[in-house]
Formats: structure tokens, sequence, C-alpha cells
């Protein structure tokens, strides 16, 4: 079932056109492919990034150097080349509560704050625990991206000048839809005839030369806001340095650091899949931190990856951090030399490329894996999805694991059964045989596996087809001791680990060694390991 789930998913996130799958080397059609890639993620960046600016209340320039820095940082230093970073809506919708309440220059702090937490993160390797991410989360995770891309797209169809709050008029709604289709069109086509331009480049290229060369009346990238500055400053958040001001802070900068990990790193997975690399978490938990605080210091909002530009950048065919960094450059050049241009492309073609990105990254296929995968599994999938949706990232990751550990440890309970026979060895003893795992969760059908009154005087319970796991375990064996011990009668266990026996003969209980005992080790605290087990 997993290799099925995990080749449904990349089969639904890849690009059509993936014959490139390793580092080819720095040849000039390389950095040429490179280049492109990251100069069709940067036109992509520009609205997002004003609009996740909005979001959160601040400028949109605080959004744009956020877009820079970040996305420079990481493909520097990243655990995943090809993987684009930036200001995100998971992060953005976090910032708006802060950012009305104390200011913008409370989310800088905040947002230098979130930076170290993630490097000590990194630090402490704790990026390892995405692999605990259930692949049905991450099929949830990957379609509820892509509706939640979809949606922050169709703001775009609302009217300027009405802030916002009144579609287009049906003449323009017709044009920006058809701009849309043609440039998916586009976007579709364009590898079918060359590859010398990436798709989504060309796709916004062509449509944004027919806006301009006859003048169509649609919404263009200049509507949202000018796009014009400098070069980003120094900027030391002026905010007191104090308790109060942590107090303040640290709340935003956990919840803000823990999406921005969890996002960057399904994400560093999905592109993983993608173009078969593995490994690079700590390193990128290192690198989203480093990123946080510099651009905390140069005033901008902060930022993780970005599932959308980097399957557009994927797509594009950047495989090396030469597209991230072009990106980011390319990025910079628009806010200081070309914003007059920039500001000239038409939302539309830009929506027809977030539009391809949400067709190819939502797995279809899940409709038809959810007929053939466990209950459980499929509803984590709805599950995850709907709550991403609707709240954010980090809770529906959180709300996936937890749902899916208590399925699977349910699942674990029930299958722990006894098959019980006389003893070979010893006259008139009974031999209760284990099978399946003695865990917390399954601690209670153990212990009523057992006739107590009317056993024989020697009982023999045998784990060989069992494995004990932890304390809840331990505990349980105990309480069965404990209830044979008074009335009387001999419990011998046998087939456990080493350091069970060496727990239990501590706690007093008869533990008959045998030469195939088996050797895993037992999952308990040290204190349990120090002879401290239920009071003995």
């Amino acid at each position: 079932m997993t290799r099925g789930i995990m080749a449904t998913l990349a089969k639904n996130i890849s690009p059509p056109n993936l014959s490139i799958m390793q580092d080819e080397g720095f040849t000039a059609s390389r950095i040429r492919t490179e280049l492109l890639s990251g100069l069709t993620v940067a036109l992509a960046l520009v609205p997002e990034a004003v609009a996740f600016a909005f979001v959160a209340g601040v400028h949109p320039l605080v959004g744009l150097y956020a877009a820079f820095l970040v996305g420079l940082i990481t493909a520097v230093f990243g655990g995943r080349p090809g993987m684009i970073s930036g200001a995100t809506g998971a992060l953005a919708v976090v910032m708006v509560a802060l950012v009305a309440e104390h200011g913008v220059e409370y989310l800088f702090a905040t947002v230098v704050l979130m930076g170290i937490l993630q490097v000590i993160a990194g630090a402490m390797h704790w990026g390892k625990f995405i692999r605990l991410v259930p692949h049905p989360v991450m099929l949830g995770f990957v379609n509820g991206l892509a509706i939640v891309i979809f949606l922050a797209q169709l703001t775009q169809f609302k009217d300027p000048a009405s802030g916002g709050a009144d579609w287009l008029g049906s003449g323009q709604m017709m044009m920006m839809l058809g701009l849309v289709a043609l440039t998916m069109a586009i976007i579709w086509g364009m590898p079918k005839i060359t590859n010398i331009i990436p798709a989504p480049l060309a796709g916004i290229g062509i449509v944004a030369v027919l806006v301009i060369v006859f003048g169509l009346d649609v919404p263009r990238v200049g509507d949202m806001a000018s796009i014009e500055g400098g070069l980003p400053m120094f900027h030391v958040p002026l905010v007191p340095l104090n308790l109060e001001t942590f107090q303040i802070i640290l709340p935003y900068a956990v919840i803000l650091a823990a999406i921005g990990l969890i996002e960057s790193l399904l994400t560093l997975n999905l592109v993983g899949e993608i173009t078969n690399k593995r490994g690079g978490a700590s390193q990128e938990c290192i690198a989203q931190g480093a990123s946080n605080i510099v651009t905390g210091f140069f005033g901008g909002m902060g930022g993780c990856a970005m599932i959308g530009q980097s399957m557009i950048n994927v797509k594009s065919g950047g495989r090396t951090r030469i597209a991230g960094i072009a990106a980011a450059l390319f990025l910079l050049l628009f806010i200081v030399v070309a914003s007059p241009l920039i500001e000239q492309i038409p939302l539309a073609a830009l929506v027809g490329v977030m539009f391809m990105v949400v067709i190819g990254t939502f797995a279809w296929n899940s409709f038809k894996i959810m007929t053939k995968v466990p209950f459980t599994d499929a509803f984590v999938i709805v599950l995850v999805t709907v709550v991403t949706v609707m709240t954010d990232l980090a809770i529906a990751v959180v709300v996936g694991v937890i749902v899916s550990a208590l399925a699977y440890a349910w699942n674990n309970a029930r299958r722990i059964h006894a098959v019980t026979r006389d003893s070979a060895t010893e006259e008139g003893a009974k031999v209760y045989e284990i099978q399946g795992p003695l865990f917390f969760g399954s601690t209670d059908g153990f212990v009523e596996l057992f006739d107590v009154s009317g056993d024989p005087a020697v009982v023999i319970v045998d784990f060989a087809a069992s494995r004990v796991v932890d304390q809840s375990a331990l505990q349980a064996i105990e309480t069965v001791a404990a209830k044979y011990e008074a009335e009387g009668k001999t419990l011998q266990l046998r087939h456990l680990s080493r350091d069970c026996h060496e727990l239990l003969s501590k706690a007093g209980h008869l533990v008959v060694e045998n030469d195939d005992d088996p050797e895993y080790a037992l999952a308990v605290d040290y204190s349990v390991r120090t002879g401290i087990l239920g009071g003995h």
C-alpha cells in the first residue's frame, strides 16, 4: 500500500517533462534552463508576495523583501536544490493579529526569534521527525495545498477599484477568463513544440505581449500595488528589549517556526520524490532559520518553502541551486530597476500559471486510492485536506498524524490474544502463548486473557510470538503476576527480552531465561531502567 500511495503521489505532482532527473553539470544548456526557470519563478513570486503582504497587513515591499531574502539564502544553503522559498499565506494569516495589535516592528522581532527557533530545531536534528508523517497525511497535504493555491487565485478576479470587494464586470471577467485559458493552453502545448523556453514563461510572455500591444483592459500587477523600491536596508526592530516584548512575540514565533518548518519539510519531501533526492531535513531547517533571522533584520515578513513556486521551478526544468538564486536576484531586479515593466504584466497570465500548478499538484488518483486503502487511511486523506483548507497546514498535519497514530494503536490493540495448552515439560502446568504486541493500547485486553481463579497452581506465559513494547506493558505483566500471587499460584514468564528480564526480576517476578530469548530493546525511559516500576 505504501508503494502504491507514493507512486501515485509522485505521478500526480510530477511535471510532464522530467527527463532530466539528475544534475547534468553546469553546461551552457543547463545554465540557460536554470536561469529561465528562475525568471519564471520570479514573475510568479511578485503577485504572491504582494498578496500575502496585504493579508498580513504590511507594505507590499515587506513581502517582496521576504521573498528575495528567504529565497536567496535557502537557495544557497537549503537542503534541497530546486526548492523555492518565500513569503507564504500560511505564515501571513498568523501574522495578522500581531501586526494589528502591536505593529510591524514587533513582526520583524518575531521573525528573528522564529528564525532562531528554526536554527535550534535544525541543530538538534528535529527535522528527522518529518519521517513520522504518514503517506495519507502527505496526500492530504498535497490536495489541501492545491485547493488553497486555487482559492488564493480567485482574489485576482476581483475589481481593484473596489478594494477587492466586488467581482470584475462581465466584460473584464470574460476577457480575464479567456486570457487565463490561453495561458493554460500555451503551458500545455508548448512542450509539444519546443523545450527551449519553459512553458510557464512562454505563457506569461505571450499573454503579456497581447495585453500590452492591444491595450486590453484587464487587471495587471501594478493594479495590486507598486513594487518599486530600493535595496533592503539593515534595520534593528524598534521594540523594547525586555521580558514583556519577549512574552508578546514568543507565542507567535513558536507557531510561525512550526508552520514554516512543517511546510518546508513536507515540500522538501515532495520535491525529493520528483528529483530523486533524499535527506537534507536538518540542513533545510537551519537554512530556513538563518534566512528568517536575516529577513527580520532587513524589513521582511519572513517565509518558508512554497509548494506552488517549487512546482513551477521543477516543471520548468530547475534542478540546481542556480534556479533559486536566479529567482531571488530577478525579483530584486524587478523591485529596483524593472518595476514599470513588471507592473504591466496581466494578472491573468500569472493566474493561468498557478492554475496549471494546481492541476499538476492535486493528487487526482487519490480518489481511486481511497477506494482501495483501509477506511482510516482514506479518512485521513480527506481530513487533512479539509483541515488544511479550513485552518492551516500545521494543524492539519498534527491532526492527521494523531488520527493515524490512534488508528494504528487501536488496530494493534485488537491483535492481542492467547493460545492456551498444557505444558509439555511441567505436568499440570498451563501455558498461555501470547500473540500480538503488548503495549499501552492492548494492556486491558492482555489482563482479560487470564482465568486466574480457574488456572492450575503453575502458569507459564510465553511471549515468543509477542513483543513487550513499553512501561504500560510491564505494568500489565505485574498486574497479572500480582493476581496469581494473591491466589497462591506460580507465574513463569518466558521468552522476554533481556531488559524485560532485568526489570521484572528486580520487581521480584519469576522470569525463566531461554537461549532463544529475543534481543530487542524495550522502549522505556531511564527511570524505568533503574528499577522504578510500579512502586517496586
